[in-house]
């Protein structure tokens, strides 16, 4: 069963993509800007549990921020907008949402948007 989330007409999956893709850009540069900072495999590993978690921390605040507004996240930097048959389905950095999947196929059985 899906959860009681917004429905989206496709105009309105693509009038708020501009803000998720702000707010996924944004998270991916958090990430790279945490590992880019170590400066050796020893170090990589001293600190793996510290890393992890600030990993995790802005991760999980990127969810929650795409969450609120109504999309469904599936993955990482995968985000999905439910429009009552199924989901337009975007993953970082695509361009645009181009693409749509039902329910039951998921990711694997994304299609085009035409």
């Amino acid at each position: 069963m899906r959860d009681q989330q917004r429905t989206f007409s496709y105009e309105d999956a693509l009038a708020s993509f501009p803000l998720v893709r702000d707010l996924t850009s944004d998270a991916v540069r958090q990430v790279e800007a945490i590992i880019n900072r170590v400066q050796s495999r020893e170090e990589m590993e001293r600190r793996r549990e510290e890393l992890e978690e600030a990993v995790e921390t802005v991760v999980q605040r990127w969810a929650s921020e795409v969450v609120d507004m109504g999309c469904t996240v599936k993955g990482l930097w995968l985000v999905d907008w439910d429009n009552g048959d199924g989901f337009y389905c975007w993953k970082y950095p695509e361009e645009s949402i181009s693409h749509f999947h039902s329910y039951e196929d998921g990711f694997a059985g994304r299609v085009p948007v035409n």
